[in-house]
This record gives structure tokens, sequence and C-alpha cells, in this order.
């Protein structure tokens, strides 16, 4: 499995979205854009600020990038010295990060208020299906209880000096990482007078607009033909996240994928892809799974409880979408 499928799953690209429209200032326009891309968490990240200073817009996403570097190191799961990694290596983490502690929080405020539909402790399930994958299968029943048996939220201890698991127990922050390295690249931004950016982790948040008179538009990808969209979603100054389970399957009917529910250890049977805008991209990237987890059916009615917007696909193309939004053609 390559590095880039790897955070597909976890992270929840999911939809792939294409950059539409990223308009070049018009003549006489003051602001000066600039960009930086790398790769980070396995994918890579696009940012694109304006200033009307251009050494401006530069130190602003040379510390953008600073803080993407640092917050990588906390909660990769592909560095092996990460916070993350030793965590899980060692079931105990002494004097953590208070930024890993702040998104660990988010994390259990998500899991409760939904009531377990959102858990980042669904690794030993990821382990299981990883290793039956490798070998052309799916994991056994028995296996895949085991692995269920080791995930659970409430098992994650929090304190300001210590983070411990249970025995058996694993971490993976690849369902919300992304929309929290994303708030804070947005908000350092902000710090440095920025007020017109793109923030592409593999989770989108923006600032402004692209030129006078437009808005940030993102194109939607088809979950079942990659090449086609859905159609374009204006960002409305919102943050956006999606899920789909067409990034990392372990099956080619795609029952089986990288989205996993921890109330039953298997993935939800009937959606294909979530999109969520929110005003913070953090909530984005979480939710996404909480409507997964919720069913087709009930999917925008949890939505509108969470006080967020979708765009929900079905296992057979149906599309569900938010009163109020609006999906451009074209």
């Amino acid at each position: 499995m390559t590095r880039r499928s790897f955070v597909q799953w976890g992270l929840g690209l999911g939809l792939l979205f294409s950059l539409r429209e990223l308009a070049v200032a018009k003549a006489g326009d003051p602001l000066q854009w600039a960009s930086r891309t790398l790769d980070a968490l396995g994918t890579t990240l696009h940012l694109r600020a304006a200033h009307e200073d251009m050494a401006r817009a530069s130190a602003a996403l040379d510390a953008a990038v600073a803080d993407i570097r640092h917050l990588e190191g906390l909660m990769s799961l592909f560095r092996h010295d990460s916070q993350i990694q030793q965590l899980n290596r060692d079931g105990v983490l002494r004097q953590p990060h208070a930024d890993l502690l702040e998104v660990l929080r988010i994390a259990q405020q998500v899991s409760r208020r939904s009531q377990g539909a959102f858990d980042i402790t669904v690794q030993p399930l990821w382990r299981v299906f990883d290793k039956a994958r490798a070998a052309g299968e799916l994991p056994p029943t028995a296996e895949v209880m085991a692995a269920r048996a080791h995930v659970g939220w409430r098992r994650v201890e929090l304190r300001g000096d210590v983070v411990a698991l249970a025995p058996g127990m694993g971490v993976t922050l690849n369902g919300i990482a992304q929309g929290f390295i994303a708030d804070r690249v947005r908000a350092r931004l902000l710090q440095f007078g920025i007020h017109h950016a793109l923030v592409d982790t593999g989770e989108f948040a923006s600032l402004g607009q692209p030129q006078a008179g437009r808005e940030w538009t993102l194109g939607l990808a088809n979950p079942r033909n990659s090449d086609a969209l859905l159609g374009r979603l204006s960002m409305q100054g919102l943050c956006m996240a999606t899920s789909a389970d067409d990034q990392c399957t372990f099956s080619s009917d795609r029952r089986h994928h990288h989205i996993f529910d921890p109330r039953t250890g298997y993935s939800p049977p009937d959606i294909a892809s979530v999109t969520v805008l929110a005003s913070r991209c953090v909530m984005a990237d979480a939710i996404t799974k909480v409507i997964f987890m919720a069913g087709f059916h009930q999917a925008l009615a949890v939505a509108q409880k969470w006080g967020v917007q979708a765009v929900v696909v079905s296992k057979q193309s149906e599309l569900r979408i938010s009163p109020g939004l609006t999906l451009l053609q074209g």
C-alpha cells in the first residue's frame, strides 16, 4: 500500500476535490499571490495566499509550513518518532505536547456527542483488515470481533502530563488531523494579515476570495467515476471536508473500506461519500464520519443536528444535499 493511499484512508480524503478556477489576479490587482506545495502526512498539501506585499505573503506561508511540520511530528502514523506512534507502541505517552492534547480532547468531545460514532481508537480494525488484504483476503469474523474489543474512546485516559491506552488499543488521528491542521494554518495566515487564501491539507479552508467578485469554488468528484464531477460547491467562507469509500478498499465491491464503524467493526453499508461544510475544518473532518455511521437516510438529519451542511452520495449513486446548499453545474 502506498503512503498516498494510506492517507486517503486515514485522513478521509474521500471525494477527490480538484481546485477549480484558482484565478490569477487581474491586471492592476494590488494583491500578490504566493504558494507552497509540500509532502506531509503521506500526501501532498497546497497552500495559496495573497497580500499586497509579496514578502509578507511568503513569510506567512513559511510560518504555516513550519506549523505543518510541527503537527506532523505529533500526529503522523508515517513518522516512527511521532508522539502518536510512541503512544501506540508503548501504550502511554508522558509529557504530550499541548497541541496533541488539544486534538485528542476535540476527538473525545465529538465521540461523546456522537455516542461513539466517531472514535479514534479504530486502529486495531485497520491493522486486521490491512494484514488480510496483504494476503488477498478478508479477515475472519472472529479476528474482526477480537480487534473491535480493543476499540473504545472512553478507554483513552487524558491527563495534563500523560496519555494512556488500555492494553491492545491503538489510536489514529487520521480522521481529524487534516482538518485540525487546516484550521491551524488558516489561523497562522490571519496572524500575518493574510485575508485571501486557500488551504488544502486534504481538507479545505479558505479566506476571502480568489479575486474580486468571485468565490472559492471546488469541484466535487463523483465517487464512482473520479474523472467526472458531481458539480461544484462554493465554500461560502466555510471549511470543507470529505470522506468516501473509493480511496482505500479491502474488497472490490467497496463493501469493506477504510472507514470503520466502531460499533460493528465493519464499514457502514449504504454511503459512498460524505462532504461537510462547517465553520471549523476540524469539525467538518470529524463529522463526515459521524454522518457515515448514521446511514444514508438519516444523513441530512444528522448534519442539521450538528449545524453543518452536507452532500451525501449513496452506494447506488443517489444524491442528497442539505437544504440551502447548491451544487453548481458546469
